[in-house]
């Protein structure tokens, strides 16, 4: 196939899909992760503070998305928990108050796409696949026109020099999943 026909049927795969740039809308957004901890439970939370930007090109693949998060917004339910996250033992807020992603390609797989990006965390940048699932482009119940997505991805905290969570009888996974529902309404 040439490079028009992938793009028309990247196109065609998205009903309602539109170009233009897209602004999150915070009460319709879940930035959440998670991770196992003494290996029986999980410990999860959410984010409640981020700007999400994302740009939809002529063709998918020609999209773009940058974020950053504000970590000192970490919410998972227990707030000394939370305290002892946002400490120097984990993500350092003090000396690092944002988490930022920038997308450098998108790529489809199999139903459908991946976002290769990278995630500066802690001071340390590494490459982040976004494994995204396009929920649907659509009117808006109060006009506008809306986009939907959910991703997920998967990465090493020890990557990002992030240790803090294993010793002193506490085991916590160096795997964290992330998870994301995002919808985004069309700038006019």
């Amino acid at each position: 196939m040439g490079m028009s026909n992938d793009s028309d049927h990247a196109v065609a795969a998205i009903p309602g899909y539109k170009s233009g740039t897209w602004k999150v809308d915070p009460a319709h957004c879940d930035i959440a992760f998670s991770v196992r901890q003494l290996l029986i439970t999980t410990a999860s939370g959410r984010f409640t503070r981020y700007d999400v930007n994302i740009v939809t090109g002529d063709d998918p693949l020609d999209s773009s998305i940058d974020a950053t998060i504000e970590l000192a917004s970490l919410d998972t339910g227990n707030e000394k928990r939370d305290e002892h996250i946002r400490s120097d033992t984990f993500f350092g807020v003090a000396k690092h108050p944002t988490a930022s992603y920038r997308s450098t390609g998108i790529r489809r797989a199999g139903e459908g796409w991946v976002i290769d990006g990278d995630l500066t965390l802690h001071g340390i940048t590494h490459n982040v696949p976004l494994a995204v699932a396009v929920t649907g482009f659509g009117p808006g119940p109060n006009g506008g026109w809306r986009a939907g997505f959910s991703a997920t991805a998967q990465l090493s905290r020890g990557e990002f020099g992030i240790d803090g969570w294993t010793g002193g009888g506490l085991v916590v996974s160096d795997k964290v999943s992330i998870s994301l529902e995002v919808q985004a309404v069309l700038q006019t």
